[in-house]
């Protein structure tokens, strides 16, 4: 079994968990992977989500080899017989644990930016990661949830290998597994997209599922539209994730890069900071399902332009809003060389990690705002954005976010290019901004 990214594997591992939604459960995903799993089997279980922080303690002399682990709420799981087998005493085990607790404490600030931990007692904790390989992380995790006070503890995995799968099912009082490959050599062989999730978007998935009943259910916008649509363009039939907050004054629409799609998580982080400036997002496929594993079409820029252009014609149509354009990596040349028709009626162009080199001859006829968000680390996109930014004849500007690289996983980074495409698209997008 295939999982297009976290989010696939989530709203596929919740339909496995119908069962427990009776039992009023609270979701728990392990950080940093497993909270966008997690976040959408709370979704559909209209369940609660929190985060569950663990660390493992491990031998001085053998760090892989855990002794226990804790948690949260003064939690201590220690296992006395690798103690002994150790020869670990007092000193030993005191060292291991001020410095771990010190880095949980931090995590779990960072996280949960200064909400309180969800009570776990009495209640049927739902622990989600986005696969396991040995299963110690997560079994420990479990052994944490326990001792703070749960009644039952599920684990609950898109993909593990069958002798993991084995032992946890025979630990836990229920273990779901969408599927345990004979093949397993590692959790992201069985994703197509399974990038780094920064803490950006674990922060921002806890306090959307924080505001309240129904808010994991979609993106914070407190608006008339949140739903899925379907687009006829160019012969092709597009979906895509339509939000449009109560008077919002502008439509953004999302032109992923290669080997991406409308879920991706970035682009989905950057789409939340512009609804809650009162911005709608589109974030949709240039490509059909069937034409991803193409090489050919993923680079072939003249036809993703295309039917982001008659896209546009279509949301016009249906909102009357003014329209933006974000664009990230071959996205971004897209969304430029779409830009630059004689007929486009775009209000602003963004680009993060953008490839504007791949529009071509298409620049100098961009006549909307332009900005260009590069990471500093990314050299090689930098000067390809230096270039492209000599042959933009519209405003611009080239915006480097220092230390970030290609996919600005970096903490704090994807933050930083939110509030940069929300003041730019604000600025030129939203009369009286």
């Amino acid at each position: 079994m295939l999982f297009t990214d976290r989010a696939d594997a989530g709203r596929r591992l919740a339909e496995a968990l119908r069962h427990l939604e009776g039992e009023d459960p609270v979701v728990l995903g392990l950080p940093r992977g497993g909270v966008p799993v997690a976040f959408q089997v709370a979704r559909a279980l209209h369940a609660p989500l929190d985060v569950i922080v663990v660390r493992k303690l491990g031998v001085p002399s053998q760090r892989e080899l855990a002794f226990g682990a804790i948690g949260e709420g003064g939690v201590r799981v220690i296992s006395d017989d690798i103690v002994r087998r150790g020869r670990l005493d007092a000193s030993d085990l005191a060292s291991v644990e001020h410095a771990e607790a010190a880095e949980l404490a931090r995590q779990a600030e960072r996280f949960r930016a200064g909400r309180q931990r969800l009570p776990l007692e009495g209640r049927t904790a739902i622990v989600v990661d986005d696969g396991v390989a040995t299963g110690s992380t997560a079994a420990a995790a479990c052994e944490v949830v326990r001792a703070q006070g749960a009644a039952r503890v599920v684990l609950a995995v898109p993909v593990a290998p069958p002798d993991a799968a084995e032992r946890l099912r025979a630990a836990l009082d229920e273990f779901v597994c969408l599927s345990t490959p004979f093949g397993f050599s590692a959790v992201g062989e069985w994703y197509r997209d399974f990038s780094q999730t920064p803490d950006d978007e674990v922060v921002s998935l806890l306090s959307r599922a924080a505001d309240g009943p129904g808010a994991a259910d979609g993106p914070r916008t407190g608006g008339d539209v949140a739903e899925e649509v379907a687009i006829e363009t160019s012969g092709v039939r597009l979906t895509g994730d339509l939000t449009v907050p109560a008077g919002a004054g502008a439509v953004v629409m999302f032109a992923h890069g290669s080997g991406s799609s409308r879920h991706s998580p970035r682009n989905r982080l950057v789409a939340t900071a512009l609804q809650e400036a009162g911005l709608g997002t589109l974030l949709f496929d240039l490509l059909t399902p069937a034409e991803e594993g193409n090489r050919a079409k993923v680079f072939d820029i003249e036809t993703l332009a295309g039917r982001l252009a008659g896209a546009t014609g279509r949301l016009r149509d249906r909102t009357g809003l003014p329209i933006g354009y974000f664009g990230a990596s071959t996205g971004a040349a897209a969304a430029l060389r779409a830009a630059a028709d004689p007929g486009a009626d775009v209000g602003a162009v963004v680009s993060r990690g953008g490839r504007p080199d791949l529009a071509g001859t298409g620049l100098p006829g961009v006549r909307a705002p332009t900005l260009l968000i590069v990471g500093g680390d990314d050299t090689m996109v930098i000067d390809l954005n230096r270039a492209a930014q000599a042959a933009l004849r519209c405003e611009n500007r080239l915006e480097i976010v220092p230390g970030a690289t290609h996919l600005f996983e970096e903490p704090g980074a994807l933050q930083e290019v939110s509030e940069l495409a929300r003041d730019w698209f604000l600025r030129h997008l939203v009369k009286g901004a």
